[in-house]
């Protein structure tokens, strides 16, 4: 199947296009973008600026992909926005470009974010990712493969979310979020590990029991964070691929581990 533009969209010369691409009506489709074989626009939707978008992407009606970053240090250049494929951004869900001259807002594949969310400047976003409605994502966030974010879900800038965690509906993420565990409330606390999540996704029992095991010597053996960490480096399962991602999780964080429930 060839390219199909209806004719009421607006697509600029220089934009590139890949096969089977199909923009629907009154969408946009600015000079600097390219489009993998297969992206579908729905009505309304717009895609601008320095912004490459992967295999099979999907944008609904008043989606804004690529436009200008919000941040008010930006000084020019030709920042940019890098998705992969088969992902899917529903409607008036928005992506803004990178503010450094040639920095990226980058988002891995197959991801499902839907309607009013946001990504902001310069986050770095992996791949299976499902964020429900109105989530909101300030600038410099990275978030990992898996992860999931309930309905307003919001995340605080140069804030982490680890592998295979989950943000709860309405929370406010103000820490990083380690991988394997759920955060919820306003600030966002650690209550539970994700169990379902996990086993929907291929755990094995010995893997749930592991990442159990990290969670109760993080968050209820009445230990400080320093202590914790030390104990899961001594552990007999340190070497484990479980223990390996929470301890260089930590190692990593700049802004601390969301702390646990009273």
């Amino acid at each position: 199947m060839s390219v199909k533009i209806h004719p009421s969209a607006v697509v600029e010369a220089a934009a590139e296009l890949g096969t089977n691409v199909e923009i629907g009506p009154l969408c946009y489709v600015g000079a600097g973008v390219q489009l993998g074989d297969g992206c579908r626009l729905h009505h309304h939707a717009a895609v601008e600026g320095n912004t490459q978008l992967g295999a099979g992407c999907e944008i609904f009606p008043y989606a804004c992909i690529g436009g200008k970053t919000q941040d008010l240090k930006f000084k020019g250049g030709n920042p940019g926005v890098r998705i992969g494929a088969r992902n899917v951004f529903r409607e008036y869900f928005t992506v803004h470009a990178a503010t450094a001259p040639e920095g990226f807002t980058t988002i891995g594949s197959d991801n499902t974010f839907l309607a009013y969310g946001h990504i902001a400047h310069d986050c770095v976003i992996g791949s299976h990712i499902v964020a429900s409605n109105g989530m909101m994502i300030a600038g410099h966030v990275i978030i990992e493969d898996h992860v999931v974010i309930g309905g307003y879900g919001g995340v605080h800038q140069f804030c982490r979310i680890g592998a295979h965690a989950m943000l709860s509906a309405t929370a406010k993420l103000v820490h990083d979020l380690p991988p394997f565990f759920i955060a919820d409330g306003t600030p966002a606390v650690v209550r539970a590990y994700n169990k379902v999540g996990m086993e929907r996704r291929g755990f094995t029992p010995d893997q749930l029991e592991r990442v159990k095991m990290i969670f109760r010597v993080l968050y209820r053996d009445g230990l400080n964070r320093t202590q914790a960490l030390e104990k899961l480096s001594a552990h007999e399962h340190a070497g484990s691929a479980e223990f390996q991602a929470i301890l260089k999780f930590a190692a990593l964080s700049e802004r601390g581990l969301a702390p646990g429930a009273n």
